[in-house]
């Protein structure tokens, strides 16, 4: 979402004050998770969120308070969410907790907010700086989506991979494919689409995928898709054959996820026909087949929920 970047970018581009709220770490139950972010700016607008209740309105307010009174702007606050905790409590009782962190932006930052905000817009990604030092851009890939360490009660470090993390690949452009990019769009995904129709009214529809590709044969996505720990995939071809062509093409890939959508009677039997074949059961065994959670799903928005829900799951699963 780029819509608290936006927004800073508007008030400082109008020399209205503004303070970044971000979720350095979170753990446990945290209503606010890392990653989450908003700002509060000197004419009492506000932007994005932390984790809402009680305690996001508290820190709204700090943050208006520190404008208006032109306190101290840069800081970082732990909040426990319980109301047993001796100090830092936040006034909510879900249980974890989570570190924010407090930061007027300077004049200075607005080139790297510009960058950012481009980055974005070009679906790239970005490396996001944060410290007790302030703010800091670069149209660099980190290894990772989030890297945090707390060196003292003041002293921090937080590295962010801006842009989409995670990319799902639809295997397959028809009616589900359709209805699954139409749901997992606002989800953070970068969503590809591939078929092997030319002209096919789905794929014409589709306007939720950033990427609608046609291939010549489902055997090439071998060389086109990569394995990845932040790579989803799910297998949706017309039929039997053209799914057996697009499992074949990536088994020995490596993904977070893999689900082939169908029936179980059609998974057992193309399941037992590479066991026949003498292909490793630890290859099989990692897709998820039937794709999706069992909902008795039949519409393709009603599969689309399904397997959304499973790729969820296993996206937030503890690592």
């Amino acid at each position: 979402k780029m819509d608290p970047w936006q927004f800073i970018h508007d008030k400082l581009n109008t020399s209205v004050n503004v303070i970044l709220l971000y979720v350095l770490h979170s753990q446990g139950s945290s209503p606010g998770r890392q990653g989450f972010k908003m700002a509060v700016a000197a004419d009492n607008s506000f932007c994005g969120s932390i984790g809402g209740g009680i305690m996001e309105h508290k820190f709204v307010e700090m943050a208006k308070a520190m404008l208006h009174e032109n306190t101290a702007t840069t800081g970082i606050y732990r909040q426990m969410h319980d109301k047993e905790a001796g100090k830092n409590k936040s006034g909510m009782i879900c249980s974890g907790e989570q570190t924010i962190f407090l930061y007027k932006l300077q004049v200075s930052d607005l080139e790297y907010i510009k960058a950012l905000l481009n980055s974005l817009q070009l679906n790239k990604n970005g490396l996001l700086r944060l410290s007790n030092s302030g703010f800091l851009f670069l149209n660099e890939i980190p290894e990772q989506n989030f890297y945090f360490e707390q060196k003292n009660e003041t002293g921090f470090l937080l590295i962010e991979k801006t842009g989409y993390k995670n990319v799902l690949h639809i295997i397959g452009g028809g009616h589900c494919a359709l209805a699954l990019s139409k749901l997992m769009q606002g989800m953070g995904f970068y969503i590809k689409v591939y078929d092997e129709r030319q002209g096919l009214n789905t794929m014409e529809q589709n306007n939720y995928a950033h990427e609608k590709i046609i291939v010549p044969s489902y055997s090439g996505l071998e060389k086109i898709i990569e394995s990845g720990n932040n790579v989803y995939v799910v297998i949706m071809t017309l039929g039997y054959r053209t799914d057996d062509v697009a499992v074949k093409a990536l088994l020995k890939k490596t993904f977070k996820y893999i689900g082939l959508l169908g029936s179980k009677k059609k998974a057992k039997k193309m399941f037992e026909e590479y066991k026949a074949e003498n292909i490793n059961d630890a290859l099989l065994n990692k897709i998820h087949s039937p794709a999706g959670i069992a909902i008795k799903s039949e519409t393709p928005e009603e599969i689309a929920i399904s397997i959304a829900a499973e790729i969820i799951a296993v996206k937030n699963q503890p690592q």
